[in-house]
């Protein structure tokens, strides 16, 4: 259909198909070398995919991480991402992934009360401030969590800043993409699940990250979320859409700092 293209990550990025074997590898050798400090797949829920992953720094947390994952509603799982916990670990923050149903099996609104769900769990585990990042749709799921309806209070104060990557905020334009037919997205829900229809937070630090070698697609969504919730977006030279989060390993990396409210 008309925004196939538009939304094709993978076609016009070099190497595309071994970023995933390579993220999986990651993951695996990360998990083995943490030991006792790496937790998998503790259940927030019935399903089987309703689980998350923890990360425990070494001596007593300073707050906690969590991270969602991306893959259009569609693929992947937080197993495939344990690495990315490395930054923040390293810093002295726990780190916690969230798992969900995919698309078709279940609609993105009903993944979007998935995350609260398993963020709520997290937040009674853990203790100090709650930091939200997600990539591309799991960008798009952090910052629906900031929907007063999906989180209680007490869950909502602890969270002090979001880290949105390559996010797809605003989801009308799916419709127009075959992807619809996995998604099964209505324009109803397309418009209430999108962050770019939300009222912006309030005592939040919301930023915005984007490859700047990323689809266009890409860059002019993240400008339009900046622009609507009034976040500081940055568009990070020579990164696409696939190697972007790897910023997050990096302890030293703005990224991560602006996920941990550094100065």
């Amino acid at each position: 259909m008309q925004l196939d293209d538009a939304y094709a990550n993978a076609a016009y990025i070099d190497g595309a198909e071994d970023f995933p074997p390579r993220w999986q590898e990651a993951a695996a050798a990360f998990r083995k070398k943490l030991g006792f400090r790496s937790q998998k797949g503790i259940s927030y829920g019935a399903s089987d995919r309703e689980v998350y992953d923890f990360f425990e720094p070494e001596g007593v947390s300073r707050g906690t991480v969590i991270f969602v994952h991306g893959g259009y509603w569609k693929a992947f799982a937080p197993t495939d991402w344990s690495h990315l916990a490395a930054g923040a670990l390293s810093r002295g923050y726990a780190v916690a992934m969230i798992g969900y149903d995919l698309c078709p099996d279940v609609r993105i609104s009903r993944i979007t009360a998935q995350v609260a769900k398993g963020v709520i769990e997290v937040v009674k585990r853990t203790q100090g401030p709650i930091s939200l990042v997600g990539h591309s749709a799991g960008g798009q799921l952090v910052a629906r969590m900031m929907d007063p309806l999906l989180l209680p209070g007490d869950a909502r104060e602890r969270i002090s800043n979001i880290v949105s990557i390559s996010p797809v905020a605003d989801l009308t334009p799916l419709l127009q993409t075959t992807m619809n037919e996995i998604l099964q997205l209505s324009e109803a829900e397309a418009t209430a699940e999108s962050p770019v229809n939300m009222t912006p937070p309030h005592g939040v630090n919301v930023t915005i990250w984007v490859g700047a070698d990323e689809r266009p697609a890409f860059i002019e969504q993240a400008e339009q979320f900046s622009r609507v919730w009034g976040a500081k977006l940055t568009a990070v030279e020579g990164r696409h859409h696939f190697d972007i989060i790897d910023l997050l390993e990096d302890p030293e990396s703005d990224m991560m700092k602006a996920l941990l409210g550094i100065k």
